[in-house]
């Protein structure tokens, strides 16, 4: 059990205890309720900032537009609602005791204003984004649902590259995992609608976002800094993802979209279909409905090599098929009760079919390897959330029911080896883009055998569910007004992985290589040589598999080996409190987490002795358990020099927990003992999972400043700086008490620490001539102290790139929008490989988007993804030297959408 107390600490638990003796007086007190909209109620106004003048008393807009004050005073007041880009608005407002005011806030246009016409483009989205921004309690960044339609990007992880500090991760050169200031995507914490997502991936936390389709999202928020009601597994930040409600709009609504795409790299046609509708049945009772489908042909060029005697050509071929769907149900019988019930159902299925040359340099031992993967895989992430929202006098209770199931399978899972030797292949690796001299024999099939065939099915499962109640209430702190929040959440979780893995020797008698060539891919790098025909591969195993030969010992190990359970039940608590004491908005608490973990797995042993004659696979059952607790403080401070100008301060203390497969119970070791020199040698690697790993630690500080000129604009600077304890490093820890007589031994440890500080910069301007731009850059540093070959190494935090920016350009008029984008992540540090340190070369990458609004409703666009035709690159120490080059090629979208609101 471990406890935190700091002096920081210590001073926050006083402040929230003493909120419980300087509660408002309920009595005979009234209530104001609101809601903001525009004038034709086509839209509502969430982030904006609403004042009762003469009590200094402040509030924000839900995202529905809605806002209310509890228990006030019998008498007039002065009420005040602000939002970038409409007229300020002012009204006075008498309360009566005990009764409740109901409003209906209408925020018009001026010269200087969002115009009614620009509400379906670029700048309405921009509005609401950064109106929440300004009135958020931490530090935070938001892309509304009508800014993510400007853009030309594929789901929530492309959409999220576009905020300042945001990086991400690509996988076929699609947006897949989202790092926040460099941080690995591990240490992330992501929810949709309030609930935690777990991954449906095998071994990690992170979640790929491509798996959600951008049309169901009606908001994403990135929060850089944590309040204690917040979960406190955010060492890099939380993104929340929030769905489309009926509420969200003041009418009904609906919209179409029709889009087909074409990849220049493999010049094949995609088709998208997408909608969405939101309808009140009455005004109480609402649904909102989404779905989207988007079946994607495309595929990569890829050459890459180990920087010193091996090289591998890859081709591979893509089918992503994105299936997701969203049903949101709310019931609201008066303004003090809400409840609803969000869904979301998304599936992925990736059909990839790939071909490789592996050639190793070995003089006259060279050889050749001619392989493929024929995998259809599927991810699947499906939520259900049940809540509630009550107003009880003068406290507000929220409540809410998660459960969400995440998981990957991949059935059915063929790989062919065919091998030859060849003593005339070469190839010069200190190039970003090598090439491979071979001769005529080299590219006859006829030439090369069966060596191995693989065939796998693998599962993973993620369940978690959840309870959480929020509490809170107005108090007094003497002349200023303030609130206090407490609550408690319950979360429990299973990841479960299971594989089962069949090798095949592929000393099969009469098989002749070459029935299964096809023609030479097209394969954009060099020269390939021939294909293999996947159908002819796969008919052959079917006919054949009784025939084969089980590699049974091999096939035992890596199969007990990638298999296991995890459980982890987290009970969190906490108290917070903010107050207001003139321009300084004070937002502090203490949260308590206590894990309780347990995992299950085996170690798997395989043992191959030449003196005792024995080969055999050892399973031994293995299990492990353990429990830790945190307490954590959390200071957020808001100072509004004035309207226009707001500096933010705060210090968060956060964790992240080990990566599953981390900290899963599993070992597979190889012992083997052989004759060498006229006696027996034995030696004994291992890798192992290691359970007793300790979560990432965080002490975070973060300083910035935001300007807001008027208008629909935001000018902005920031620090911040992370000190990370326990940081997980891997090491061999052959030779440690636990591992005497092992030669390796690969685990993955608790180092030292790392620390990252570093600058963020954003400007956002809405010019009234119709120009729009958008520029963000981040700048910072790491250092971080990892293990190799025993001894300790200075290096940068992983996957940490010091520099990362966006750039956006607009247009908008009564009939077209335009935006061209460019995206830019300079290099970084992705691993130590042997003894060469691999690194993943900048990348930048620019993308058009043209609208043209036919009418109200009617719009087609057309979408240039990666115009700049941009690879991936990773090299060897030095730049010219291969690690991975691949290329995706432009791909083009043109799309209709009907829309009705």
């Amino acid at each position: 059990m471990k406890y935190r107390l700091t002096p920081l600490a210590k001073a926050t638990l006083l402040a929230c205890s003493l909120t419980l003796v300087t509660p408002v007086s309920a009595a005979d007190n009234g209530m104001i309720v609101g809601q903001l909209s525009n004038a034709d109620n086509s839209r509502v106004f969430a982030g904006a900032r609403v004042t009762i003048k003469e009590l200094n008393l402040s509030t924000e807009s839900r995202r529905d537009g809605s806002f209310h004050f509890a228990a006030l005073p019998a008498g007039n007041y002065t009420l005040q609602a602000s939002y970038l880009g409409a007229q300020p608005f002012t009204q006075v407002v008498t309360v009566e005791e005990g009764e409740i005011n109901t409003l209906t806030i209408t925020l018009s246009s001026g010269n200087n204003a969002i115009a009614d016409i620009l509400v379906r483009g670029q700048r309405s989205g921009q509005a609401s984004a950064i109106n929440q921004q300004r009135v958020a309690d931490n530090i935070s960044s938001v892309v509304s649902a009508d800014a993510i339609g400007q853009f030309p990007d594929q789901n929530a992880a492309e959409s999220l590259q576009r905020l300042p500090g945001l990086s991400i991760e690509r996988d076929q050169g699609e947006g897949r995992f989202v790092g926040i200031r460099g941080i690995d995507p591990n240490l992330n914490n992501v929810t949709i609608n309030g609930l935690n997502i777990p991954s449906p991936e095998s071994g990690v936390r992170s979640v790929a976002l491509d798996v959600i389709p951008s049309e169901l999202i009606q908001t994403l928020e990135v929060s850089k800094s944590v309040t204690s009601d917040m979960d406190a597994d955010a060492i890099g930040g939380t993104i929340a993802v929030k769905s489309v409600s009926a509420f969200d709009h003041k009418e009904d609504t609906a919209s179409l979209t029709i889009q087909g795409s074409q990849n220049t790299l493999r010049d094949k046609t995609s088709p998208k279909l997408s909608g969405s509708m939101t309808h009140k049945f009455s005004q109480q009772v609402g649904i909102a409905a989404a779905l989207s489908w988007f079946d994607r042909e495309f595929g990569s060029d890829n050459i890459e090599s180990n920087g010193d005697d091996e090289l591998e050509q890859r081709f591979y071929t893509i089918n992503r098929e994105r299936l997701g769907g969203a049903v949101n149900l709310d019931y609201r019988p008066d303004f003090n009760n809400q409840y609803f019930i969000r869904t979301l159902y998304s599936e992925f299925s990736d059909d990839e079919y790939r071909q490789g040359n592996i050639f190793t340099f070995d003089e006259e031992d060279s050889e050749i390897a001619r392989e493929s993967k024929d995998r259809y895989e599927t991810q699947s992430i499906f939520t259900v959330t049940a809540g509630g929202e009550h107003q009880l006098d003068v406290w507000d209770l929220a409540w809410q029911l998660g459960y969400a199931k995440s998981d990957e399978d991949e059935p059915d899972a063929l790989y062919y080896t065919f091998i030859t030797e060849n003593a005339s292949i070469d190839a010069d690796l200190a190039t970003s883009i090598p090439q491979v001299v071979q001769n005529n024999d080299a590219m006859d099939l006829s030439t090369y055998d069966l060596d191995e065939i693989s065939f796998e099915d693998n599962y993973t499962k993620d369940v978690e569910t959840s309870v959480k109640i929020d509490i809170k209430r107005a108090v007094d702190y003497g002349r200023y007004k303030g609130e206090i929040k407490f609550g408690t959440k319950y979360r429990s979780r299973e990841k479960d992985r299971n594989s089962q893995i069949f090798i095949y020797d592929g000393d099969v008698a009469g098989i002749d290589s070459a029935t299964f060539g096809t023609s030479a891919p097209d394969w954009g790098l060099g020269e390939f040589g021939p294909g293999l025909n996947r159908q002819l591969l796969r008919e052959n195993f079917n006919e054949s598999r009784s025939e084969l030969e089980l590699v049974a010992l091999d096939s035992e190990l890596e199969s007990k080996g990638a298999s296991y359970v995890n459980e982890e039940d987290i009970f969190a608590a906490y108290a917070m409190t903010s107050v207001d004491i003139g321009k300084l908005h004070i937002v502090a608490g203490l949260r308590y987490e206590i894990t309780d973990f347990s995992t299950r797995g085996m170690r798997v042993e395989l043992v191959a002795d030449e003196q005792a004659d024995i080969e055999q696979v050892v399973n031994t059952p293995w299990e492990s358990a353990r429990d830790y607790d945190y307490l954590l403080p959390s200071v957020n401070l808001r100072y509004s020099i004035s309207e226009d100008v707001i500096i933010r301060a705060a210090f968060t203390q956060t964790l992240s927990r080990p990566s599953f497969e981390d900290v899963a119970a599993y070992q597979i070791i190889e012992t083997t003992t052989q004759e060498e020199e006229g006696g027996f040698v034995t030696e004994r690697e291992a890798t192992v999972g290691n359970p007793l790993l300790n979560p990432y630690e965080a002490d975070n500080f973060d300083l910035s400043v935001e300007y807001y000129p008027g208008d629909i604009g935001v000018l902005s600077a920031g620090l911040f700086y992370k000190k990370i304890d326990n940081f997980i490093v891997y090491a061999d820890v052959a030779g440690s008490e636990e591992w005497v007589g092992y030669d390796e031994v690969v685990q993955a440890i608790n180092g030292s620490s790392a620390d990252l500080s570093g600058i963020e910069l954003s400007w956002v301007k809405a010019f009234n001539n119709g120009f729009l731009v958008s520029a963000n850059s981040t700048f910072s540093t790491s250092d971080a102290t990892t293990l190799f070959d025993g001894e300790e190494i200075d290096m940068s935090l992983p996957n940490q790139s010091d520099r990362v920016g966006n750039l956006t350009v607009g247009y908008e008029a009564n009939d077209w929008s335009l935006r061209l984008t460019m995206s830019y992540k300079s290099e970084n540090l992705e691993e130590l490989d042997g003894d060469m340190i691999r690194i993943e070369d900048d990348h930048q990458q620019v993308d058009f988007m043209a609208k043209y609004f036919i009418n109200e409703d009617m719009q087609i666009y057309f979408n240039a993804i990666n115009l700049n035709d941009e690879p991936f690159y990773h090299y060897f120490d030095q730049r010219d030297r291969n690690a991975q080059y691949e290329e995706y090629g432009r791909t083009f979208q043109l799309g209709f959408t009907w829309q009705i609101r």
